[in-house]
């Protein structure tokens, strides 16, 4: 990849992790920091409960940033962001320097649950122009959810021109470094989910449609020039 592209690439997925200049900040020893959970452990429930998040934003990203601090340390990558080390390294710093990104995009843009929860402005208007309405496309975002075998998440990324596509990844994989703009993810590893409905995944999509933060996704669609 031409250095510019990779330049321009690394802008756009910190303008889409909203919260990137609060990621990217580091410690007196250069080491990216786990974040105060982005609201109270037990405001997703019952969808996602407090130990869910306990577990999954406290134990699994916290060891995700343990790691990826490890590997980076006394290499090229020191220095970098969360962003570049994604876009540039592979390998097992790959892995973890993207996992810390993935989970971050994932909670960011969720909330506490709110009746009728529904997308509103620009991304309504291009998911009923992609998918027809917003039934169609829970039904494919849950079969695309409920068919990766394994590990790995669903992504809904976006275009300049309002078209949205459904992204299957394994394990660490993001869209982005296939020149593809995600604006919602959905983890389906076991441990986003297995504490509160067991082996439904099937159940945690549909839970999932109850604490989607859609203004935060309208936010991301303003990052696609």
């Amino acid at each position: 990849m031409k250095t510019q592209d990779l330049s321009n690439l690394v802008k756009q997925a910190a303008c889409l992790l909203l919260i990137s200049h609060k990621v990217n900040q580091k410690d007196e020893n250069n080491n990216f920091k786990l974040l105060p959970t982005l609201y109270p452990e037990d405001a997703l429930e019952p969808y996602i409960s407090r130990k869910t998040v306990e577990f999954h934003y406290g134990k699994h990203l916290a060891g995700y940033i343990q790691t990826t601090n490890n590997l980076k340390a006394d290499t090229e990558y020191k220095d970098l962001s969360i962003e570049e080390i994604m876009l540039r390294a592979d390998g097992k710093l790959f892995n973890n320097a993207a996992q810390v990104y993935n989970h971050y995009f994932q909670f960011e843009a969720l909330h506490a649950p709110k009746k009728d929860n529904a997308p509103e402005g620009k991304i309504k208007k291009n998911i009923e122009g992609t998918f027809g309405n917003l039934d169609t496309f829970k039904q494919k975002f849950a079969e695309a959810a409920t068919t990766l075998f394994g590990s790995g998440y669903v992504w809904l990324v976006a275009s300049a021109d309002g078209k949205l596509e459904l992204v299957q990844t394994k394990n660490a994989e993001n869209p982005l470094t296939a020149g593809k703009t995600p604006v919602l993810n959905l983890d389906v590893w076991e441990h986003a989910y297995y504490l509160d409905v067991q082996n439904l995944r099937a159940k945690y999509v549909e839970n999932f449609w109850n604490i989607v933060d859609w203004e935060k996704v309208n936010k991301r669609l303003e990052c696609i020039k």
